[in-house]
Formats: C-alpha cells, structure tokens, sequence
C-alpha cells in the first residue's frame, strides 16, 4: 500500500505543477493582450510628429529673440488650443509649471503640455547645458530643437550627430545614444508609444542621487494630473 506520506508528496508535485502551468498559461495570456494592444495604440494618438515639427519652426520664426524660450512655448500652447477640441484632448495650458527632471545622469527643466497612456508632449531643456543616456524606451521619442543645439552619439557611428533650431532629433523605441544639450537647450520633446513604462526612467535618478523628492512629487503630480483628465474624456 502507497503510505499517506507518499500520497500528500505526490499531490504536493501534482499541486505545484498545476499551479506553474497556471502562472504560465495567465503570463502568456498577458504577453498576448501586451502585443494586441500593442498593435491598435495608433488609434489613439492625437499629434503626428510632422505637425508638431512644423509648429516648433512656426515657434521659432515667429519669437522676438532667438532664445525666447518662453514666447515659444506660449506660442505652441495658444496654437495647439486653438487647434485641438478640449473634448479631444487635454492640454496644460499652465506655461509657468515648470518642474525641475533629472533622468539618466542629465538635468533640465520641463513644462508638461500634454500627458496621456499613449503620448506625451513638454518643453524641455536647461541655458546651462547638460549630458546624459537617453534611456531606453517603449515609445518614439522626437526631439524638436527651439533654442541651442543637441549633440548625440550613437556607436558604432564615431561622429556626433548635431541638432539645431528647427530640426528634429528622432529616437526609434529600444534604441539609445548619449546625449549632449550644449551650452543650453529647449526643446519641444514628443513621445508617443507606452508612455506610463517610460516613467521609471524619468523618476529613477531621485532614488538613486538627487533626493529631490519635491520635484518628484510635482512631476507625479502634474503627469497623474493631465493623464487622469485625458482619460476622462475617452483620449488614451
């Protein structure tokens, strides 16, 4: 006869089997629904990175002074109002929230225009300049030039790519430079992708050195802020 001790260790394996290929089978549920998702999130953009670029040079061409940062970011906020319904998306319209970033070793300064689960558009940039990684990321990243110039380095490429006022550096998802703002730079930066999974990357750096947990509350505050309101009238 099998002991009672052998039957409990043998219902004990069938139990822990049982329950890995559950853990499995929900994980490879859960890859799928990622990679559904994945494929129907161009549904719900908004901008196009054609117009936002075009807007970024209007910005420029029409500033007072070459580095009127704050004219230009003026001027694309009054232009996206104008030209986007509020019940199509939400936009902060607040150009005087600015919150201090640090993220992947460099530091700037953002305003926060728009923050959604699929997309995100803020001015960043510092007038003292500052380097970095850009990180590695689940969406497109584009780097429209306003004021300075931005310098990357993307190897096995042993030249530095320059960017200056009216062009637009592109970052394709999942790859990463080294990044250069010389001398001071702003930019309207645009992502569109899984923008909740980039978070990580732009808070890290508070943990990890800075301790500047007031700016990290504002940066929470404001991106919780805009996504809940977009979520709200339907814009994902």
């Amino acid at each position: 006869m099998v002991s009672a001790k052998a039957k409990t260790a043998k219902a004990s394996e069938s139990g822990w089997f049982v329950k890995w290929v559950l853990r499995g089978a929900w994980l490879a549920l859960f890859a799928a629904v990622c990679g559904w998702l994945d494929t129907i999130k161009d549904r719900w953009y908004v901008f196009t990175p054609e117009s936002l670029h075009e807007l970024a040079q209007a910005a420029i061409a029409a500033a007072p002074a070459p580095n009127d940062t704050a004219f230009m970011a003026q001027y694309i906020v009054d232009n996206l109002t104008a030209t986007y319904p509020s019940d199509v998306i939400a936009l902060n319209t607040n150009a005087s929230e600015w919150v201090l970033s640090n993220a992947g070793g460099a530091m700037g300064a953002m305003y926060v225009i728009h923050a959604s689960v699929t997309e995100y558009l803020i001015v960043f940039g510092t007038p003292l300049g500052t380097e970095g990684h850009t990180g590695m990321h689940t969406a497109d990243d584009y780097f429209n030039i306003l004021v300075g110039e931005q310098w990357a380095f993307n190897p096995p490429q042993l030249e530095m790519e320059v960017y200056r006022p009216g062009s637009v550096h592109h970052l394709p998802r999942g790859k990463v430079k080294q990044y250069k703002m010389h001398e001071g730079c702003f930019a309207l930066e645009y992502a569109r992708g899984w923008i909740p999974l980039m978070m990580p990357f732009g808070l890290m750096d508070v943990f990890s050195s800075t301790l500047d947990y007031w700016s990290l509350y504002h940066t929470v505050r404001i991106s919780a802020r805009e996504m809940l309101k977009n979520i709200l009238i339907g814009k994902i």
